[in-house]
């Protein structure tokens, strides 16, 4: 049980890592510029919480959403 819950997390998280990377390169910008033009060490920054975060992120994204 414990080894198919890591197995899970570690999966998860995998794909969290094949979002964060081009959505911290090219997708922030159309999210929130004001923020990615803020900070250079933003888009760094950001890539954990997207991690975690994403399937919103990824929804939104592919809708398009300006702020």
């Amino acid at each position: 049980m414990a080894t198919a819950t890591i197995a899970a997390i570690f999966v998860y998280l995998a794909l969290g890592l094949l979002v964060a990377v081009p959505m911290a390169w090219r997708g922030i910008d159309r999210l929130d510029p004001a923020a990615a033009r803020g900070s250079p060490g933003f888009r760094i920054v950001a890539i954990p919480g997207i991690m975690v975060l994403w399937p919103l992120v990824l929804a939104r994204w592919s809708r398009g959403a300006r702020p």
